[in-house]
């Protein structure tokens, strides 16, 4: 069944509440004093299954000291019921209700003349044409104006069938983005605990999930869903839901906080923005403080100009940086109002571009890469976030700004021209950036072998891009070779000068002819031929071919005399034996003895228990 959020809007007693309740049977006063004074203070909620579509209805408040209240219900509706009286028409909360729809970017909705019945048929056409006149050249005009009674039901099936129509052409929204339930209430409920309600912007909120609360950080439990009344094993977009949450108090959640799943997204305090001034408003001043409305969220903020400081004039749009006095969860694509401080009327609002905006870029680059923001598509920006940084940007990080699954960006990420990192932290790189330093360790590989003719390679470590790029960067690059720790072109030879090839060859055979009573290493590069700072390489050669092996810092064996060494005491596996028997067995004194025994424990051929060993 497709659900729809419905929100009203309009000026006071002009019928919102009263129709809300012909439609649905629901009264969605639900506040004392609400009932008492006969007015809607605060949100109320009903719903209204009709045509195979599931409706949704947030009845918001009208008078003027409550559209605070109405903003926090206003962000995640579908379409809009525009309310309007027939015996007064056109009053101020309906244009600024108007006015606040149209910024949000409602895309969806019906123009309802209500108290129909209280009015003739001249004022009722009188009313009809000025409300056609007020929505012209908006989202509304041509949408249907049906006139209505909630007193007599007149015009209420109309308007149902309407609605169903309209549904029926409404997008659905994403359930395959991780899930925002952006809280509107909380409270406590008998026999249940803290439950918080509200508008299932994105995704899909199930049963025993994690989730966490931004701002803050802290991470709840879902013990149960309810999506209109019923249990649900889970809410999906586009549902009004409440969330039984375990082990938090009511009072701790609040109006304006948010639910997400753990670990993905980040509260923010400065975000780019493109920003629509109302043409009734006046001009917006650089550092000018407003009232910032997002979701169900209001904090205050400043405004800062990225165009110089001259003001934002009346019915235009700007690019700007909104510094918010507390910290908000806010994506990409979230849409919100500004309102003045004095008098407490709305000016404007806009769209969110960046929620993580560089703060140290010159404003001709900060309005360009806005401009791309504003109206690429989501490759596009990835590419855009991804070559700020030359070492490319985590996935997490691209998750956190952008508000899609990391599956969605590894989908995204040919088209955007990156290239996927393997690493402990999962990230992507800009093709360009990985070329960049594909040419600077190719330059400075040639230059390396230049200079170092007898070394096979580089050090890893060396190499002019972060280690965690490096699997990454060598698999990308056929003439470069990894091997353990050096890095080398696949070209590179060692390259021996004559002198240089008999030398190593002494060195080998000086080693080989000792067999386990080895001389000292400086006297046997001694007699290499060759100087000091060649010889020793030559040895290093040796090393690395393994033709020469390593047994203590100052000893070093030639492969053959180990092997045989391994031989003998492989003939008595599982013997104990002292340094004595062993000194007896290899004819070698104490000096090579225990050495070649702490050798041989380390690479468990055999294994020391107190003064005796075991050969393994």
């Amino acid at each position: 069944m497709k659900n729809i959020i419905v929100g009203t809007a309009g000026h006071i007693d002009h019928g919102k509440t009263t129709l809300v309740r012909a439609l649905t049977g629901i009264d969605t006063d639900r506040l004392e004093e609400e009932k008492r004074r006969g007015i809607t203070i605060d949100l109320g909620f009903a719903h209204l299954e009709h045509a195979g579509v599931r409706f949704g209805f947030v009845d918001v408040p009208g008078h003027e000291r409550f559209v605070k209240n109405m903003l926090a219900g206003a962000g995640g509706i579908d379409m809009v019921l525009l309310v309007i009286g027939a015996d007064e028409s056109i009053k101020p909360q309906t244009r600024e209700h108007f006015d606040i729809c149209r910024l949000l970017g409602i895309q969806q909705g019906l123009v309802v003349l209500t108290k129909a019945d209280s009015v003739d048929e001249d004022i009722l056409e009188l009313a009809r044409m000025e409300a056609a006149e007020f929505v012209a050249g908006s989202f509304l005009e041509g949408a249907p104006i049906l006139a209505v009674s909630g007193v007599t039901g007149a015009g209420l099936p109309a308007l149902r069938e309407a609605m169903a129509a309209m549904a029926g052409r409404a997008a659905n929204r994403d359930t395959a983005v991780p899930f925002r339930l952006p809280i509107d209430r909380s409270f406590t409920l008998k026999g249940f605990g803290t439950v918080v309600t509200g508008t299932l912007t994105a995704g899909q909120l199930a049963v025993e999930q994690e989730v966490e609360v931004h701002p803050g950080g802290r991470l709840l439990r879902v013990r149960g869903v309810q999506v209109h009344g019923g249990a649900v094993s889970k809410a999906s977009a586009g549902q009004r839901t409440a969330v039984n949450l375990a082990g938090v108090e009511a009072s701790e959640l609040a109006r304006g906080m948010v639910l997400t799943p753990p670990g993905l997204f980040h509260a923010t305090q400065a975000i780019d923005c493109s920003f629509t001034l109302l043409p009734g408003a006046q001009p917006l001043k650089h550092r000018a403080p407003i009232h910032f409305h997002a979701g169900t969220a209001e904090v205050e903020a400043q405004v800062r100009m990225l165009r110089g400081t001259d003001p934002l004039q009346p019915g235009t749009a700007g690019f700007v940086r909104l510094l918010l006095k507390e910290p908000l969860l806010l994506l990409p694509g979230d849409r919100f109002i500004a309102r003045m401080f004095s008098p407490v009327i709305t000016i404007g609002g806009g769209v969110v571009l960046d929620n993580a905006p560089p703060l140290r870029m010159k404003k001709p680059q900060v309005l360009e890469r806005l401009a791309l923001l504003e109206t690429a598509a989501l490759p596009a920006r990835m590419a855009l976030f991804a070559r700020e940084d030359a070492d490319g940007c985590t996935v997490a990080a691209l998750v956190a700004r952008m508000g899609v699954t990391p599956e969605t960006l590894a989908a995204a990420a040919p088209a955007a021209g990156l290239v996927p990192v393997r690493a402990a932290e999962p990230r992507l790189i800009a093709r360009s950036s990985l070329d960049a330093f594909a040419e600077q360790l190719r330059r400075m590989l040639a230059g390396f072998h230049r200079q170092n003719p007898l070394l096979r390679g580089m050090s890893r470590a060396a190499a002019p891009a972060p280690i965690f790029l490096l699997d990454t960067l060598v698999a990308s690059m056929k003439d470069v070779v990894a091997e353990e720790d050096l890095l080398r072109l696949s070209s590179h030879r060692l390259q021996l000068k004559e002198e240089e090839d008999e030398a190593i060859g002494r060195i080998e055979a000086l080693f080989r002819e000792a067999g386990l009573t080895v001389p000292a290493v400086s006297e046997v590069l001694a007699k290499s031929g060759v100087d000091a700072v060649r010889a020793r390489t030559l040895l290093q050669i040796l090393l690395k071919d393994k033709k020469l092996v390593r047994v203590s810092a100052d000893l070093i064996y030639h492969s053959e005399a180990v092997e045989q060494l391994r031989a003998l005491l492989a003939q008595r596996k599982g013997a104990r034996f002292g340094v004595s028997e062993f000194k007896e067995w290899t004819g070698v004194s104490r000096k090579y003895a225990i050495p070649l025994l702490e050798f041989l424990d380390r690479e468990r051929v055999t294994r020391r228990d107190g003064e005796q060993r075991m050969i393994l």
